[in-house]
């Protein structure tokens, strides 16, 4: 397990995690961006690998998959911005999301010894089922790099179990079925969702999809060990591209709101 990420989860504080996608909306203010949100205390941050196709991501986070392609993005520029954070901030834990696709491409071997290099501490492949992360989980354990899974409100009792085998890090819980950024999460469910997935696993569970505000992240909270935010922050980034200034200065006033959701 990644000792970052163990560390983050040593105490029972409540956690925020934030995702944006890298490069959005340009290499330059994407790194700021992460900044600024690591500059008020989130305690995780998710970087998304821009891809042409991210089936599971509703339309905000697709917008901006695409904007950071338009600009040229690679792999090798995410992995940039992460060994910058990484230099910035040495003890946060930095996750790439993403789809299998891209990691495939560039190699199996080649993008974790990447991984190793930029400080990444854990991976979440939205596409990759548990049957088939072998390859890519067995160089990542070598590595210490977790490889976190998604559970949603389908799993049943006998696809929980499975998906357990390779987690680690912690475990990431959908609040809601269907795409990114699309309605918000039923919180009796999601009691019910957590206290299985507890009664199986000793991984703390951080949850999201569907988490706009610290309302949201309050509610969240009560029930588990975190949440984590996304389309919200890449709405903002959506919504203002032709002033990078008023991004950052709106990316800092939200996510500083967004901290007070975890203070229960």
């Amino acid at each position: 397990m990644s000792l970052r990420i163990k560390n983050i989860f040593n105490n029972k504080s409540k956690k925020l995690a934030t995702f944006t996608t890298g490069g959005d909306p340009d290499l330059e203010t994407s790194i700021k961006i992460i900044e600024t949100i690591i500059n008020n205390k989130v305690d995780i941050v998710e970087i998304g690998m821009p891809f042409s196709d991210p089936m599971a991501d509703g339309p905000t986070i697709q917008l901006s998959s695409n904007r950071s392609i338009m600009k040229g993005t690679s792999l090798n520029d995410i992995f940039k911005i992460s060994s910058h954070i990484r230099k910035y901030k040495e003890d946060i834990p930095i996750i790439l999301m993403g789809y299998y696709n891209v990691i495939f491409h560039f190699g199996i071997k080649n993008f974790v010894n990447k991984c190793v290099e930029s400080g990444i501490d854990g991976l979440i492949i939205v596409d990759l089922q548990p049957e088939e992360d072998s390859d890519l989980y067995d160089k990542l354990k070598l590595q210490n790099i977790n490889l976190i899974r998604l559970i949603t409100p389908t799993t049943d009792k006998e696809r929980l179990k499975l998906i357990l085998n390779n987690a680690s890090g912690f475990l990431y819980y959908v609040t809601i079925t269907g795409i990114t950024g699309q309605h918000s999460a039923n919180m009796e469910e999601l009691k019910k969702s957590i206290n299985l997935i507890k009664s199986f696993s000793n991984l703390p569970i951080m949850a999201g999809f569907g988490i706009k505000d610290a309302n949201d992240v309050k509610k969240i909270c009560q029930i588990a060990d975190g949440a984590v935010v996304g389309s919200s922050i890449v709405k903002i980034i959506e919504q203002n591209l032709s002033n990078k200034n008023k991004i950052l200065e709106l990316v800092d006033k939200f996510t500083k709101n967004l901290i007070s959701g975890t203070k229960l």
